[in-house]
């Protein structure tokens, strides 16, 4: 088979979340850990570093890696879901997966484990520890997939946990209250390893408290160690963070969020000193700058064109898309466009109800049976006092935006991370 042919046929046998939601969630360990028993468990041949949050733990694992990288470890990363390459999810000092490894990996192993009935992100999981144990990785930064306890990827035993934030998403398996997803993301603290805490207050924050207790487990939380004093956004949309042990940060990541990410991310760069690492000033100030080159992280208030300026992001729940509209705030132009489609399973009304209603709307969706139709979600949108127009796609949403623009409009592109995939495939195949 060729890789294309490989990926299709991956996708075919096995559920996957990214195109059918719910039917393809498999909650429990069993299958990993009878996948890992048939693998020889390879994550325990390689150290690992555990991300798990609502949201920018993509941002955080990216920035992790990129810092480690820069130290001279060889860093194992993967990440989930991919936006234009499979291989995008499994990479080493940022080289994605060569495809005839997954090509080997498939037909080696598919047919052998297909008894167990893995998910598609199962056996992709397994398919990343093995090649990171193949190239002997000194350390990988894992994201959890989904919530935490329950999570494929909780068979790790890492030597530091991270937990960005806490937001309502996949409230149909992780919960409908802050408490419970918080309960659902602590499930991935374990015995004796430290955790560092993004954001948590009250109750959160008492959920994070009690599981780290009862493991005994030394918790950190960000907020409280303030390890950046200040922050401002550049006219480029970069950071400056003043910090008394790194003034002068600068970091290439735009968008509100990153403040916040850059606190968790130094505050486990000073854990994972306590535990061993070698980390140099130096290497945060690289990783912070370089992240994009080093990781190839894409789809963070990331800027595809200028004039009109056309800016993608894929933050798509209610704390991802309060980001955005702050951020939104915050930008100069004559008009404001926005090309949207969201998911059937996500808070729809609740991201409505945050997005400016002075836009002009560009309804549409996805490539994946999960989206909803853009007729569906525009008279949502109406109801929520935005208008606009209807598009099958994104190609022509985008285009349609394109083409009504002058120069010193904006154009916004989001909603969910499959508009932004969908997005950033167009932008790849036009080059």
């Amino acid at each position: 088979m060729t890789y294309e042919e490989t990926l299709q046929y991956l996708y075919a046998q096995l559920p996957m979340f990214q195109n059918i939601g719910a039917g393809a969630y498999k909650p429990g360990l069993q299958n990993s850990e009878a996948l890992d028993n048939y693998f020889g468990h390879p994550h325990r041949k390689f150290r690992t570093i555990h991300v798990a949050g609502t949201n920018g733990k993509g941002s955080t694992s990216h920035l992790l890696a990129a810092i480690l990288q820069q130290n001279g470890y060889k860093v194992g990363l993967y990440t989930s879901p991919h936006l234009v390459d499979f291989r995008e999810r499994i990479r080493v000092n940022g080289n994605m997966i060569p495809k005839e490894a997954v090509m080997e990996f498939t037909e080696k192993h598919l047919d052998a484990t297909r008894h167990i009935h893995p998910s598609f992100f199962e056996l992709t999981m397994m398919m990343a520890f093995d090649y990171f144990a193949q190239q002997q990785v000194d350390v990988a930064v894992i994201e959890v997939g989904l919530g935490g306890r329950l999570d494929s990827t909780n068979i790790i035993t890492p030597d530091l946990c991270v937990i960005t934030n806490i937001s309502f998403d996949h409230i149909q398996f992780l919960g409908n209250t802050l408490p419970a997803i918080a309960r659902e993301k602590a499930g991935i603290i374990k015995h004796g390893v430290p955790v560092v805490i993004g954001e948590a207050a009250g109750e959160v924050k008492e959920v994070f408290q009690q599981q780290a207790q009862e493991v005994q487990a030394p918790i950190v939380f960000a907020e409280e160690r303030h390890p950046i004093a200040s922050a401002t956004q550049q006219e480029n949309g970069f950071w400056s963070f003043e910090s008394d042990e790194y003034p002068h940060l600068q970091g290439e990541l735009g968008g509100l969020c990153q403040e916040k990410n850059a606190a968790t991310v130094l505050t486990a760069v000073e854990q994972l000193k306590r535990l061993g690492y070698r980390i140099d000033t130096r290497s945060v100030y690289e990783g912070f700058a370089r992240v994009t080159e080093l990781t190839g992280l894409m789809g963070r208030w990331q800027q595809l064109s200028s004039s009109p300026r056309l800016i993608c992001d894929t933050g798509h729940n209610t704390g991802g898309i309060a980001y955005i509209a702050q951020q939104l705030v915050r930008e100069k132009y004559d008009t404001l466009r926005i090309v949207i489609g969201m998911v059937n399973d996500k808070d729809i009304s609740g991201v409505l109800r945050m997005l400016p209603t002075h836009a002009v709307y560009y309804f549409t969706k996805a490539s994946v049976s999960r989206a909803l139709p853009e007729e569906d979600f525009a008279r949502k949108a109406r109801e929520a006092g935005l208008s606009g127009n209807c598009y099958p796609n994104v190609t022509e949403a985008v285009e349609a935006a394109q083409k009504e623009s002058r120069p010193e409009d904006l154009i916004f592109v989001g909603g969910s991370t499959f508009i932004v995939a969908d997005l950033l495939q167009y932008f790849t195949s036009r080059q």
